[in-house]
């Protein structure tokens, strides 16, 4: 069966904005937003119902395949480490090193460190607490202090594994995780530091407002520091060292086979939530079935949202809208700039990055020759340009600015002109690194 190149546009398009208009305006679950898009971009190309299902049921397994223990168990270490006072010490240990002078810097570096594991809301409301009696104590604007702990943590969700958006991406494209998680640390800390100054300088102008402090989460009996950043540290570092290792080409090596296997992303993440149970205290042990049962139901949902992002991209995999595009638009000339605009767009349109990100890799995917992306290094900055666009532009119809916002105690014209601006900046900074990256790797 063919089909001309405007029918597959148009049917996308159409896709698209029926995803945009079902989770952004009548707050339809992402999940069944994805489906129907599938089965309308696949009718729409008169592709049979029976291939659609099969197309879908493929794209969904797969998706499962690479990333379900990934997901679950990276969400179980984030729950974890919240209810175990892991967050709040690294945060009083970077604390005591930077000084109250450098408190916004501070919490930057904390969501920075805290966001490896942990989604960005999560660790928002975990150190919320921290970061309004820190505002009192140094009398510091909230706007500065909430802006940049909110940034610091939105850097490494927008970029890394385990991660749902780019660890879904990666595994679209075919970006090997700890490769990917080595740059884009490095990436991230432009767009963290970007987000940070702009808090500052406009921050300023905003009023100093009196925290309420009564969103603080409870305080567990504090584990020791190197106890702390150990879970997230280890993970982290098997998974960067067997990518390197996979670099050598004598695989044979005793050291070699047992990093592959402890820096396999799941055991990675596995060994990190063992971690947590070293630094747990006594009182917490009969809490620990319940904070288990907590991160496999998070992941849950984040999971069928996933995969219904693959089971999207099977069915525009099955249109073969990447011969389309490369046959009718010079896509070369765009490079890593098409899957950051198309990335900005959906994230600004319907405020999940996730979704954003999962959408944009399912369309960008089979693009990837006609960009000149295909190679291995092609395929990373590809990653990278999706999780800058899906930084920007955060604003209302993103549930992490209201969590900001509530947790915070700002208004929405501060919110917009602090933190929404911030992750514009965010968004422009990171594609900068990214694209002085392209001009040294492809």
């Amino acid at each position: 069966m063919t089909h001309s190149f405007l029918q597959v546009l148009l049917f996308l398009l159409a896709g698209i904005v029926l995803i945009i208009l079902l989770t952004a305006r009548w707050r339809v679950h992402p999940f069944f937003a994805l489906l129907i898009a599938c089965f309308v971009v696949g009718l729409g190309v008169q592709m049979p119902v029976a291939g659609i299902l099969t197309a879908i049921k493929n794209g969904f397994g797969q998706i499962m395949q690479s990333l379900g223990l990934i997901i679950v168990l990276g969400t179980t270490l984030g729950v974890l480490l919240e209810h175990s006072g892991c967050t709040r010490v690294m945060a009083n240990f970077i604390l005591k090193k930077t000084g109250e002078k450098k408190a916004p810097l501070a919490m930057s570096i904390t969501g920075f460190i805290v966001g490896l594991p942990v989604f960005c809301d999560s660790g928002y409301i975990v150190l919320s607490g921290l970061n309004q009696s820190l505002a009192k104590r140094t009398g510091i604007s909230v706007a500065i202090m909430a802006v940049s702990l909110a940034t610091g943590l939105y850097a490494v969700h927008c970029l890394l594994p385990p991660h749902p958006g780019a660890a879904a991406a990666a595994v679209t494209t075919g970006v090997d995780f700890g490769k990917l998680i080595a740059v884009g640390m490095a990436v991230a800390i432009p767009g963290m530091l970007a987000g940070h100054l702009w808090a500052r300088y406009a921050g300023k102008k905003i009023p100093h407002v009196a925290a309420e402090e009564e969103h603080i989460i409870g305080r567990a009996a504090a584990p020791h520091v190197f106890m702390a950043f150990l879970p997230v540290l280890v993970p982290v570092l098997l998974i960067a060292v067997n990518s390197f290792f996979a670099l050598e080409k004598n695989g044979g090596h005793a050291v070699h086979k047992i990093f592959a296997v402890l820096g396999e992303p799941a055991i990675a993440l596995a060994v990190g939530v063992l971690l947590v149970f070293t630094s747990v205290r006594s009182g917490m042990i009969q809490t620990i079935s319940k904070q288990l049962q907590e991160g496999a139901e998070k992941a849950g949902g984040i999971l069928v949202i996933i995969g219904a992002g693959g089971a999207f991209g099977a069915v525009l995999a099955a249109t073969k809208i990447g011969e389309h595009f490369g046959r009718s638009l010079n896509l070369g000339s765009m490079g890593i700039f098409f899957p950051f605009l198309l990335t900005f767009i959906l994230k600004t349109a319907q405020g999940s990055s996730t979704v954003a990100i999962i959408t944009a890799a399912s369309i960008v995917q089979p693009l990837l020759p006609a960009l000149g992306l295909n190679s291995e290094n092609g395929k990373l900055l590809a990653v990278l340009a999706m999780g800058a666009g899906s930084m920007m532009i955060s604003h209302a119809n993103d549930a992490y600015f209201w969590v900001i916002s509530k947790f915070s105690g700002l208004e929405m014209r501060p919110m917009l002109k602090v933190y929404s601006l911030a992750t514009v900046w965010m968004g422009l900074v990171t594609l900068l690194v990214v694209y002085i990256l392209s001009l040294l790797l492809l």
